[in-house]
């Protein structure tokens, strides 16, 4: 068996584009899907993706583990979001002919089931642009609601504002009003997680720790950015009870590890579209398996990554709860067929060979490329702030 061809289809999903990647081989009608969706970087990744296939064409596909290494190692220049994000969905779709190749789910390759479901959370939102101490508390309980509605036994918000490297109390008061209304509608059953997307420093994500605390997360997500110093999360994570977790703009096991040997996150969070895709993946769950660190992988990507997120769930054994987003576009569902149900907030075991989704091409082709800005918040001052 050899891989024939490498391309890419990109479909627009608003706030970001879909980067699916599909692996061809001589074997009649055997084809491989991945996805490759990188924020704001579609065409980079899609070049990247033409540029590896050259080391990959002709060569066996069954061969993952050589071919992640060739492809990982033979540019030299290792790393960095676009080219982890193009391997990441060349590694999915070449497991997804392995696993069709011998007629088994994607989960079965990769050890069989390490549970029997899995648990998955609901992206509500939170925190917009439109206003830095806007009231969004009717509308963070009204998805909390709808959430709920739906079967789901977790959530995520975004509970913190644009954050200044020091904030006085009207910023800590707008984060405790959301959340008090995110557990007022959830309730005690209900975990939720508070993602902060690393909007803040240090010494602000201790100040937001205490008022949340009361609320009790099940963690908090990203306190700092990635280019942050290990020390800095650490020194969070010893000033609150909230479990930290971070991780989706990591995108190697190397980078955890300084994380890991800090002691500075309780959940790790590797991106399956950027981290080496499932080989690097399940590299990371098992460093991170060492430290007793269990993983919730990040995911706020296509219908793909949700399934090949789904399968590496069920495998891996240190899997804690798997995101999802179901609110982006509707056409979804039209786009990749085979995506499994959600029902009462899990996921059962999918049976189809491989990933086990197939891509409609005249869906995809009636929603194509669409260029998108990233979002650009500034503080009052007019100073760049993350966002």
């Amino acid at each position: 068996m050899k891989i024939t061809d490498i391309r890419t289809t990109l479909v627009n999903a608003r706030l970001r584009n879909w980067v699916f990647v599909q692996v061809e081989t001589d074997v009649p009608g055997l084809v491989g899907i991945g996805e490759a969706t990188l924020e704001f970087q579609s065409r980079a990744v899609a070049t990247a993706v033409g540029e590896l296939a050259g080391l990959l064409i002709g060569r066996d596909p069954r061969d993952r583990t050589r071919l992640w290494e060739a492809a990982y190692r033979y540019p030299f220049f290792k790393g960095g979001p676009v080219t982890m994000s193009a391997l990441s969905g060349i590694d999915q779709a070449l497991h997804d002919i392995v696993a069709k190749d011998l007629g088994i789910p994607l989960w079965r390759l990769l050890g069989g089931l390490a549970r029997d479901r899995v648990r998955m959370y609901d992206h509500v939102g939170g925190g917009d642009s439109t206003a830095v101490y806007g009231d969004l508390t009717d509308s963070i309980a009204e998805r909390v609601h709808h959430s709920r509605a739906d079967g789901f036994t977790a959530i995520k918000i975004l509970a913190v504002p644009r954050s200044r490297p020091v904030e006085g109390l009207p910023a800590l008061r707008w984060a405790e009003r959301v959340m008090a209304a995110a557990r007022a509608a959830a309730g005690d059953e209900v975990d939720i997680m508070v993602d902060l997307h690393g909007r803040t420093t240090a010494a602000m994500a201790i100040q937001y720790a205490r008022v949340l605390e009361p609320f009790t997360p099940m963690f908090l997500e990203e306190v700092v950015g990635p280019e942050i110093p290990a020390s800095e999360m650490a020194r969070v994570a010893r000033a609150t009870t909230i479990p930290l977790a971070a991780g989706e703009r990591l995108v190697h096991r190397g980078e955890f590890l300084p994380l890991l040997s800090a002691g500075a996150i309780s959940v790790a969070q590797p991106d399956l579209c950027h981290a080496g895709g499932i080989t690097e993946t399940m590299r990371i769950g098992a460093l991170c398996g060492t430290y007793g660190v269990p993983l919730a992988p990040h995911n706020p990507l296509g219908p793909v990554a949700t399934m090949v997120n789904i399968h590496v769930g069920l495998a891996l054994p240190n899997f804690l709860v798997q995101e999802v987003m179901r609110a982006d576009v509707p056409w979804r569902d039209e786009v990749i067929m085979g995506v499994a149900p959600i029902i009462d907030g899990h996921v059962d075991p999918p049976t189809a060979p491989g990933i086990g989704v197939e891509i409609d091409e005249a869906a995809a082709a009636r929603h194509p490329f669409s260029h998108h800005e990233p979002v650009q918040w500034v503080h009052e001052d007019g100073g760049v702030a993350e966002w």
